[in-house]
């Protein structure tokens, strides 16, 4: 192995450990993201799941693609990568390791099955249900937990991709000679204002 190996999978791995549920710098996401690719490049395109089994890594595909679904303006979480950011960083950090892997195990112990054999509109609903804070209860506390962090990785993972920063519209630093503020913001902060 080289050094240089070594090092980024130590950087993977220091990213992993400072990862909080108020997320992380997007230089640092940026960082899984290409070593995500770079585990693909390794298989043939196809990335192989460090941290979760088969049936696991399934869900959390699934789970993003319902957190972030394709629209008409971009991807899905699953295409920007999410499964394989969030795979890395609980490959890389055992406590957000056990999280996940004890969060997949809440969802196909709480269904009776497995969350993946519900129908779409079960499994919305069994998610509507752990969206929120106020529906905690001894039963939904552990799901609830685990979903906030998910939901939170997955949007790390996608407005950190090239298709989220696609999606937000961002073009990157530029230099400008005139500064304008749309017209469209001076009429909606005039409306707020009362002055109109």
């Amino acid at each position: 192995m080289s050094n240089q190996g070594q090092s980024r999978r130590e950087a993977l791995r220091n990213i992993a450990l400072s990862v909080t549920l108020a997320g992380m710098p997007a230089d640092a996401a940026q960082h899984v993201h290409e070593h995500a690719t770079q585990e693909k490049q390794k298989t043939g395109g196809v990335y192989k799941p460090k941290h979760f089994n088969d049936h696991e890594y399934a869900t959390v595909r699934r789970l993003t693609e319902l957190i972030i679904p394709k629209d008409e303006v971009s991807g899905s979480a699953v295409e920007a990568g999410a499964p394989e950011f969030i795979d890395l960083i609980a490959d890389n950090n055992s406590e957000i390791g056990l999280r996940m892997t004890g969060g997949l195990a809440w969802l196909d112990h709480h269904t009776g099955n497995t969350f993946l054999e519900l129908t779409p509109q079960e499994q919305t609903s069994l998610l509507d249900k752990i969206a929120y804070r106020k529906n905690a209860s001894p039963e939904t506390s552990q799901g609830i937990e685990f979903f906030r962090w998910i939901r939170r990785l997955t949007a790390d993972a996608f407005y950190t991709s090239p298709i989220g920063v696609k999606d937000v519209g961002y073009i990157g630093n530029k230099g400008t000679t005139k500064f304008q503020v749309p017209v469209a913001a001076i009429e909606y902060a005039a409306k707020r204002s009362g002055l109109t």
